[in-house]
């Protein structure tokens, strides 16, 4: 990696309770997914988050944080320390339970100078290189968010992207039930300055919400993109990288999951 970039860290949160799939024996992180050969050149079972942790070592990332919901301890215990992955890996555990945003603002005191790498860890991603991508695109024009885009046939489960030619984003609109936009974002990376942002912006609704003395029980998840598209809002610069042969899948819905399975069960 060029030894001008900034420290690039990835993100992996792991705060949701896999309610689509369950019940499970293990975190979704986890399930088996194809395989890898063991030291005896055997096949041995591939967990579906070592593909995400992959993409972002052939990124030249380094250093990752899972971000875990309490119980999920079958994570570290397999992981470890990183070495099997050639990675360096460091485990926090989120606070509250109220979406995407609030479990990485949970890395904000380990991260405050660093590019952050943002990848969920029960998706399958095609190319391999699309942090990698990212990261040569982010050298030459530095955004303030870099998203990585791929096709999209169904609009309603995902983040869809307005964008311009040149790769500036509109537009990020969460689950449209129709739309004529073709690319959802899957992953990000992004600078210290949203990083603070993101912080700066929960902070305030929390505040609003201790104001309002609102229930807990009434409170929705707020999606990443809505974060995003508040940046965009106000002058942050966000631009799109679309791997237009790309490919994105979710293992968190039942039919997903067997196609992942079914895809990637050859050896």
């Amino acid at each position: 990696m060029n030894s001008n970039l900034p420290e690039i860290i990835g993100l992996l949160p792991c705060g949701g309770q896999a309610t689509r799939i369950s019940p499970l024996p293990l975190s979704k992180e986890l399930y088996p997914i194809g395989f890898q050969p063991g030291q005896d050149g055997k096949p041995r079972p591939k967990v579906v988050c070592h593909y995400l942790l992959e993409t972002m070592r052939h990124g030249g990332i380094r250093k990752a944080y899972f971000i875990l919901r309490p119980g999920k301890w079958d994570i570290p215990a397999y992981f470890r320390d990183g070495e099997t992955v050639d990675m360096d890996l460091g485990y926090l555990i989120m606070r509250s339970p109220h979406g995407a945003p609030y479990t990485l603002d949970q890395a904000y005191p380990f991260v405050p100078n660093a590019l952050i790498a943002l990848g969920f860890p029960d998706i399958l991603l095609q190319p391999v290189d699309c942090y990698a991508q990212l990261v040569r695109q982010w050298q030459r024009t530095q955004p303030d968010i870099l998203l990585g885009l791929f096709p999209c046939d169904r609009p309603q489960k995902a983040g869809m992207v307005d964008f311009e030619p040149t790769g500036r984003v509109n537009l990020i609109i969460e689950k449209p039930a129709q739309t004529n936009l073709k690319y959802m974002w899957g992953v990000a990376l992004w600078t210290p300055k949203f990083t603070q942002f993101l912080h700066d912006f929960l902070g305030k609704i929390e505040q609003e919400i201790n104001q309002s003395k609102t229930e807990l029980q009434s409170r929705q998840e707020i999606p990443i993109g809505d974060v995003i598209q508040a940046a965009i809002a106000v002058g942050f610069s966000v631009e799109a990288v679309p791997f237009e042969y790309g490919s994105y899948l979710d293992i968190g819905t039942p039919d997903d999951l067997v196609t992942a399975v079914q895809k990637y069960s050859h050896w």
